[in-house]
């Protein structure tokens, strides 16, 4: 921990930032993406989504970031300005290649009529923050496959959301990279405080990141176990190399498996 991180509370001791009540996701044709999702999402939470392909986690994200609405069920926000004040990193990067790694971060402030000019400082300070600062003139053609994952985290992080949405961010980069990113996450998360739900489908990437872990069913979608993940941060090797760490990522596989029917991978 360094001078400049944020004392996050214990989980008991945290304030909510938003719940899901029972929601259920019913697509046309019937498909039911979700059934009787709930959960409780506090300050200060680092929470993965894991579950096989198809089991309503990015289906779920989605109801969160107000781009669909539940069939059932209900969102609510504690407080606060809901779905404007969250910040999204998607699978891919989704940089525009037209716009410098500068003028992509204020792409967010853009769309609420903020000049560049006046946004400058912050903007700066981001790209500091995720190790991009000598790069604010840069195109994403220059930049490597982790740089642009490291931009879109930054236009995330620029408007100081509430909640940071995070949908399988590292699943396309090499292992080297991603481990890379999962150490630089767990540093900006402590810098920031921010608020993570995170969707992945490896065990070991969400054993290391999270407090909670929501193992989630398929068929229909839905929560069936959640697990604490109750190790210190800051986290590195030493937590990836500990027993403790191999422990509950043996209990959160074995959970994960037992959701798949026979025959069945994620």
């Amino acid at each position: 921990m360094t001078a400049h991180d944020r004392i996050i509370p214990p989980l008991h001791q945290r304030k909510p930032v938003l719940s899901m009540q029972a929601v259920d996701k019913t697509f046309n044709g019937g498909v039911v993406a979700l059934r009787r999702m709930s959960l409780t999402v506090n300050e200060g939470d680092f929470i993965s989504l894991l579950g096989p392909s198809g089991c309503g986690k990015s289906t779920a994200l989605r109801l969160i970031a107000g781009l669909m609405r539940p069939t059932v069920g209900r969102i609510t926000w504690e407080g606060g300005r809901g779905t404007d004040d969250l910040g999204v990193v998607f699978q891919e990067p989704t940089l525009m290649p037209w716009s410098t790694v500068a003028k992509n971060v204020w792409l967010p402030f853009r769309l609420r009529g903020k000049s560049f000019a006046t946004v400058r400082d912050r903007i700066e300070e981001v790209l500091a923050l995720v190790g991009l600062d000598k790069f604010a003139n840069s195109y994403p053609r220059e930049l490597s496959g982790g740089m642009k994952m490291r931009v879109s985290i930054a236009r995330a992080l620029v408007t100081n959301p509430r909640l940071i949405l995070m949908d399988e961010p590292f699943a396309a980069l090499d292992e080297i990279t991603r481990q890379k990113l999962n150490d630089d996450l767990l540093n900006l998360k402590a810098r920031t405080g921010a608020t993570v739900i995170f969707v992945t489908h490896s065990v070991f990437e969400s054993v290391f990141l999270s407090d909670r872990i929501l193992v989630m069913a398929a068929r229909p979608g839905r929560v069936i176990r959640e697990i604490a993940v109750d190790a210190p941060y800051p986290r590195g090797i030493a937590w990836r190399t500990s027993p403790d760490y191999a422990r509950i990522a043996r209990e959160t596989s074995d959970t994960l498996m037992s959701t798949l029917a026979p025959g069945e991978s994620h």
